[in-house]
């Protein structure tokens, strides 16, 4: 999206120096969703991630 938007060519690293530069980090939610459907999860997690890896 970098190389399109403003027509440059970074590594990934670069661009991660460059976030860090500016104060940003990675980011984890601090709890899970409410709406979130542990029997939905599951099931996803038994048939469809095993074929992703």
């Amino acid at each position: 999206m970098i190389a399109w938007k403003f027509s440059l060519d970074c590594s990934s690293a670069g661009i991660w120096r460059l976030l860090h530069r500016h104060g940003w980090s990675w980011q984890s939610p601090a709890r899970r969703a409410r709406e979130r459907d542990e029997q939905a999860v599951g099931l996803w997690k038994k048939d469809v991630w095993p074929q992703a890896e």
